[in-house]
């Protein structure tokens, strides 16, 4: 080995004796480590957001605030955590911890895990991809994802609802349609007449924060609609918690679904700015659900009206999809409400294609399906009961049909939540120091 050190941040509950060990062994030099103490879950953030390097995070497992998105937060700054604790009564490995060492751990011990698992300074560049194949999991079977959306007004959630209801009225998919509410403006509990908020998004998140949830735990987290033959997940209780749902924590919410049920149908937002956009991170935080959804899913259902204003709301839809990096053959334009003449469907589907056309980004997303007006979709979801099968029938199957495609060019792999992963800047892209700074 060279004279590389292991630079190690430590977070650990007051007097824990394992952490004034290490304090010791460092500063006696005893092993080739800078340890540095850390007094807070917030100071750690810091440091790693700091733009100096560091091998590992080494906590200890009673910790506050010691959860996926700590340890996410950890692995994508290019470290690993090694966790230290009592017992093993929780999967530490499975939340991202490349190992987990006992409280009286001798130096041999932790020397051997830096060894196996964590990188001397000089060659963290690799940690990241060290950490990467030791925290996938492992593929397992997964359902499939609508993700459906559209402007305010365009009626998208309805079009949800009728696609869970017509997808879970086939005999093989019985109790196995879970219908999401993934909207920062939640309303399908509105439109189901929930009387009870709770539990929700929120608590469904909050319980893989800290592990991997077993399927029959997860749906104690969903309401059955007897009568549409789905479950139902509630969104948000307001629009400002969505600073609750942290991400990595979204994204094995989401994978926990796909593992639950055959398909999952999740009503999102239309807004898919983040980062890169807007130059802002919490935008993107904001809208992560609806980003995340939309590149997971096996197709994208854009929901409009056949009006001037709506055709445009539309096409500036499915153009910021496209920008988000979602394939044109994985979205669906629908034109809800419009009307059975065929000459103005043939004009509406016209004029959505001669502006699609306009941006060369846009691949052929197909012909767009039509959804007449009815005035008993009203009557339905006032009384509670199931939507008429006429208004989703033709719906379910083009929708089937498109999945079909998309099962038989992927084959029996599907999508998972893409992991965020550490980006190499260039050198010289962030700009340099001249005698005019």
């Amino acid at each position: 080995m060279s004279d590389d050190r292991w630079v190690v941040l430590g977070l650990a509950q007051p007097r824990a004796e394992w952490f004034s060990k290490l304090s010791r062994w460092s500063t006696a030099a005893s092993i080739p480590v800078d340890f540095i103490k850390c007094v807070s879950r917030d100071e750690v953030l810091a440091r790693l957001n700091s733009g100096r390097s560091y091998s590992a995070l080494l906590v200890g497992g009673n910790v506050a605030g010691l959860d996926r998105d700590l340890i996410d937060s950890v692995r994508v700054a290019g470290a690993v955590v090694i966790v230290v604790a009592a017992t093993t009564d929780r999967d530490w490995c499975e939340l991202g911890a490349i190992a987990v060492l006992p409280e009286d751990l001798e130096r041999s011990e932790l020397l051997d895990a830096l060894n196996d698992h964590a990188s001397p300074i000089r060659q963290i560049a690799a940690a990241a991809a060290i950490a990467e194949t030791n925290t996938r999991q492992e593929a397992t079977w997964r359902g499939q994802l609508i993700a459906v959306t559209g402007p305010g007004g365009a009626g998208s959630s309805v079009i949800a609802m009728a696609t869970a209801q017509s997808f879970a009225s086939e005999p093989s998919n019985h109790s196995m349609v879970l219908l999401a509410d993934l909207a920062l403006h939640a309303e399908q509990g509105m439109l189901h007449d929930a009387r009870e908020v709770i539990p929700g998004l929120q608590e469904f998140v909050d319980a893989h924060r800290l592990g991997r949830v077993p399927i029959a735990q997860m749906r104690s987290f969903v309401f059955e609609a007897v009568d549409r033959g789905y479950h139902l997940l509630l969104g948000l209780r307001h629009h400002r918690d969505w600073t609750a749902i942290r991400p990595r924590s979204f994204e094995t919410s989401l994978d926990g679904m796909l593992r639950s049920y055959r398909l999952v149908v999740a009503d999102i937002d239309h807004d898919f700015e983040g980062e890169q956009e807007t130059g802002s991170r919490d935008v993107e935080e904001r809208n992560h659900m609806a980003r995340t959804v939309a590149d997971s899913a096996d197709l994208v259902v854009v929901v409009g009206v056949a009006t001037t204003k709506g055709i445009h709301s539309l096409t500036r839809t499915i153009r910021e999809l496209v920008a988000s990096k979602v394939e044109s053959e994985r979205i669906v334009a629908v034109l809800n409400r419009t009307t059975r003449n065929p000459r103005r469907q043939a004009d509406a589907a016209d004029a959505l294609a001669t502006l699609l056309a306009r941006d060369s980004n846009v691949g052929n997303i197909g012909e767009p399906l039509f959804v007449s007006e009815r005035s008993d979709i009203e009557d339905a979801l006032r009384d509670g009961v199931r939507l008429p099968n006429a208004a989703s029938r033709s719906l379910h199957r083009q929708l089937s049909e498109r999945l079909g495609q998309i099962s038989s060019r992927n084959g029996s792999e599907h999508k998972l939540p893409k992991v965020r992963e550490a980006v190499p800047v260039a050198p010289g892209s962030l700009g340099h120091w001249s005698d005019q700074n």
